[in-house]
Formats: C-alpha cells, structure tokens, sequence
C-alpha cells in the first residue's frame, strides 16, 4: 500500500490519521481480547480461574504496611525494612527520630 501524502489535501490526511488511530484502537482491543483468551486457558490447565491468579498474593513478595509516613508528604510511606528512603535519612539527620515519623 503506497500512498503519496504529499498529494493528499489536509482534510484528507486528518481523515486518514482519524482512519488509522481508529484502526489501531480497534487492533490493540483484539489483541488484547486474544491475550485475555490466552491467559484464561493457561490458568484453567493449571486448575484456577484468571480471576483467581490476578487477585493472588504471594507472601514472599508482599512489602507489609508502612510503618512511616513523611510529615511533609503523608503519601511517602516505608515499612521500616529495607534502604532507608531519602525522606527519612533527611528527617533523621535534622534532628528528628524515627518515632516522629511513626504513623
């Protein structure tokens, strides 16, 4: 499929970017219907639901609540394990200890 842009007029170009942005939306939603389809049957040979694999937990990987919040911005939270994030090294070393930051 050649088609000379330089020829078209700009209406027509705006109806063929609208015809291609129309057909890649539909594109993307097949796809992604298949992947639906895909994911639903590897699910079920192993016994569960989609549902049932995309709500799981696993333990190992759970982070726990946050222990901490940053007082300058509650939505910066940490769980007291791992590095210590930015916020709190900066909060530690003005003075502050960690229990100040205890949520």
């Amino acid at each position: 499929m050649n088609i000379e842009l330089e020829t078209l007029s700009r209406p027509e170009l705006e109806k063929l970017k609208a015809d291609v942005e129309k057909a890649l939306k539909t594109i993307d939603s097949r796809r992604r219907a298949e992947a639906k389809r895909a994911a639903e049957k590897a699910a079920k040979e192993f016994g569960f639901s989609l549902e049932e694999v995309v709500t799981a937990t696993d333990s190992k990987t759970s982070k726990g609540a946050p222990k901490y919040a940053n007082p300058a911005d509650p939505s910066q939270t940490w769980t007291g394990r791992g590095r210590k994030p930015n916020w709190v090294i900066e909060a530690l070393d003005s003075g502050k200890s960690i229990d100040d930051l205890a949520i």
